[in-house]
């Protein structure tokens, strides 16, 4: 019987990475795997010191979705208000970046939707094929993919079920770079160093921004921005970067 944790995590200078750990079963979430990215998502969230996560899979893959054999038995795959994998639903407020290998699959696939960026080793397959299996991806993937990639695309990945490679995926630009096989995860280190250089406060209401503004109408785009984005430039932290820049050093940020 395996005694080791579904779920792993580590703190990189300032990067909370996160660690799928059931490569035996091809990292397929159940429900001790979905309360610990919950978990994981929400120390990112909680702790100041961290800026962002990565997600990565141990062993040949991302994500193989969900484990159906716990599935069968009545296993729910859901971590709380946060949904499949624990991160589906209410993903964390911080940035999140997603580094597959191998293949990120069925709710495997939505896991990495669910993130900021994502990160792909050369001839990973990312796919829904919950058709194959009298399923939906009601996870996100039908919801997210056609706002990621053109309609027909995602109709073809929904119906057919068949998956497309890294390669394609980064052409459609669902995916922001593909690594050589065995690099994704120093990869998305590296964009991780990127944007924990920035600063934290601009970092969570960018965000924001970007994922919220698809819902709201062209009326009131300008005044739900500057809701979220006028604290954040009256901030000290904006003036320590405005003053940064002038006596041309690296700025420390406060948070606040």
């Amino acid at each position: 019987m395996n005694d080791q944790p579904a779920v792993l995590t580590e703190r990189r200078d300032g990067v909370l990475v996160v660690t799928l750990n059931r490569p035996d079963q091809r990292n397929a979430v159940n429900a001790a795997l979905a309360e610990g990215v919950g978990r994981a998502m929400e120390e990112l969230d909680d702790d100041p010191e961290l800026r962002v996560g990565i997600i990565w899979g141990i062993g040949k893959g991302f994500s193989a979705g969900m484990d159906l054999k716990a599935f069968v038995t009545g296993e729910a795959p859901y971590y709380a208000d946060r949904g499949f994998a624990g991160l589906t639903q209410r993903p964390p407020a911080k940035p999140l970046i997603a580094a597959v290998e191998g293949f990120a699959l069925a709710g495997g696939l939505e896991i990495a939707l669910a993130c900021d960026l994502i990160v792909a080793a050369s001839g990973a397959r990312l796919g829904i094929p919950e058709v194959k299996r009298g399923l939906a991806a009601a996870a996100g993937g039908l919801v997210r993919l056609p706002r990621r990639i053109p309609f027909h695309i995602a109709m073809e990945l929904a119906l057919t079920g068949d998956p497309m490679d890294a390669e394609r995926a980064a052409a459609l630009g669902l995916v922001n770079e593909v690594t050589p096989v065995g690099g994704a995860l120093d990869a998305a280190l590296a964009l991780a160093a990127r944007i924990t250089a920035n600063g934290p406060l601009s970092l969570i209401a960018s965000k924001r921004v970007l994922v919220e503004q698809q819902d709201w109408d062209l009326s009131e785009v300008w005044q739900k921005q500057g809701e979220l984005t006028g604290p954040v430039n009256g901030s000290e932290d904006a003036r320590e970067g405005a003053t940064a820049f002038a006596e041309k050093r690296a700025p420390v940020w406060r948070g606040r």
